[in-house]
């Protein structure tokens, strides 16, 4: 699994893990199971939050995320060796402190997780704007790292189509002011948020993008998208163009791709 789907992956993996905690009213503590190890990626761990009904522990109606250590207090990958000890492992975040406490077995700290969301950065958020903002999606956005200023920072942009839903995925594929005005500045009209997200989730790079145009295109926002589903590289571009055939727009490009003509 490449980074970019491993990214995907620890998105849908969040939305699902707050859809199955118990339900609560909005702004009361979330109440569930936690597990905590070593991730496969070194210097990461291994979170699980699972419903607090299932007595299987992280092998049961569990979920996983990704976090670097760093963002903890109270554990290290040295304790994970002390079998055993008891570890509160704490993530304070402006959208509220999570903590999971409980001993050490086998390498994973096993416990009792509470999520307490912070009122004061629900007020922040809806004074610009973004409401409906929940326990379970806060604890969403403690995660991921979705903070008032940066969420400011994106709507001074003005990318229309922000919500407080979708902030989540524009923070977890790094779609900041930086990445826009990366964009705008090839000339191409401010996207929309849904259009940053696809162009973020593909890897569109602004670089590769002059060099595709240099060879003669102008692909538009959707095609940059397309360009990088169907691997339509610089390179590809210029094996087809070396082989005599006229005329390739971006749509015979992807057809050549989806056909496996270039074989």
């Amino acid at each position: 699994m490449n980074l970019r789907q491993s990214v995907a992956s620890i998105a849908l993996l969040v939305f699902t893990a707050c859809a199955a905690l118990r339900a609560a009213a909005p702004l009361e503590p979330l109440r569930a199971n936690c597990s905590i190890g070593p991730s496969e990626d070194a210097g990461k761990l291994s979170l699980h939050v699972g419903d607090r009904d299932c007595a299987g522990s992280r092998h049961c109606d569990s979920h996983f995320n990704d976090e670097s250590f760093n963002r903890f207090t109270g554990i290290t990958l040295a304790d994970l060796g002390r079998e055993g000890a008891h570890l509160t492992a704490t993530l304070a975040a402006e959208a509220g402190t999570f903590t999971c406490s409980g001993a050490v077995h086998s390498n994973w700290l096993e416990g009792e997780s509470v999520f307490t969301p912070d009122e004061a950065f629900v007020s922040r958020m809806a004074q610009m704007g973004f409401t409906g903002l929940d326990s379970e999606k806060l604890m969403a956005y403690a995660f991921i790292g979705v903070e008032s200023e940066w969420a400011r920072s994106m709507q001074q942009t003005g990318i229309r189509g922000l919500t407080a839903d979708n902030l989540l995925a524009l923070r977890i594929f790094k779609a900041d002011p930086a990445y826009i005005q990366s964009i705008t500045s090839l000339g191409y009209e401010m996207p929309n948020a849904d259009q940053l997200i696809g162009l973020k989730v593909q890897g569109v790079d602004p670089a590769e993008v002059r060099e595709i145009r240099s060879l003669g295109y102008q692909p538009t926002l959707d095609e940059l998208v397309q360009i990088r589903i169907f691997k339509i590289t610089p390179d590809f571009i210029r094996r087809m163009q070396a082989r005599g055939l006229k005329n390739l727009t971006i749509a015979k490009l992807v057809q050549i791709r989806i056909f496996k003509l270039a074989d």
